[in-house]
């Protein structure tokens, strides 16, 4: 962890960072990253989340078309959205969105892509790997807060993920398992700062909700 931030340093300071730079990171802090991940809990402990770290250039072109094809159908859907979320002015969701849209043409540039699967031991069909899905995001929240911790960015994306027989085939997956989350880690070229949510008072009931 970066001298002086505690944990509350991390969770409060942890942007979403897609603006990743070339520089090839060491594999030594890779294996720190799926080790922190691999600390997190999962359903009845079963401890079967899987972690695809993607670096050979073949492989990642793959990657790459892929997230491109899911991008472009979301840019598409949030198009039509007239409202922004709140708390996110038109000038932050152009930002967003242009940071979006820079990862897309430079994801084959980024060093690591890191693809969290869960392996199920058996045929998965898209019931089970949908309901089974809870188990991995602790471990994904622990990667990306230990990521912020070493100076590295990262972003959670499942646009790339939207054709599991098209990620199977690219990440040469047997049917026993299943991808959720796409997450490209590289140095960011941008400075990490604090995030934007919305003040606790407003989303914090105690007891009942009325």
């Amino acid at each position: 962890m970066n001298q002086g931030m505690d944990i509350f340093d991390v969770m409060y300071n942890c942007r979403a960072m897609r603006r990743l730079d070339t520089r090839e990171v060491p594999k030594e802090l890779l294996i720190k990253l799926i080790d922190a991940a691999n600390q997190a809990p999962s359903g009845s402990n079963a401890q079967n989340a899987r972690w695809i770290v993607v670096r050979d250039p073949v492989v990642k072109q793959k990657v790459v078309d892929l997230n491109r094809k899911g991008v472009e159908g979301y840019m598409e859907f949030q198009s039509s959205q007239l409202d922004a979320p709140p708390r996110h002015d038109a000038q932050k969701r152009q930002r967003m969105f242009d940071a979006v849209l820079w990862q897309v043409e430079h994801m084959h540039e980024i060093p690591v892509l890191i693809v969290a699967s869960l392996e199920f031991g058996a045929k998965v069909d898209h019931h089970t790997a949908a309901a089974s899905g809870r188990s991995i995001w602790p471990g994904i929240q622990n990667l990306l807060l230990t990521a912020r911790a070493i100076g590295l960015g990262a972003t959670p994306s499942t646009l790339a993920l939207q054709d599991p027989e098209a990620v199977a085939e690219s990440l040469r997956m047997p049917e026993t398992m299943a991808a959720y989350c796409l997450i490209p880690v590289g140095y960011p070229t941008g400075k990490f700062g604090p995030v934007v949510r919305r003040p606790v008072e407003e989303i914090m009931h105690f007891d009942t909700w009325n």
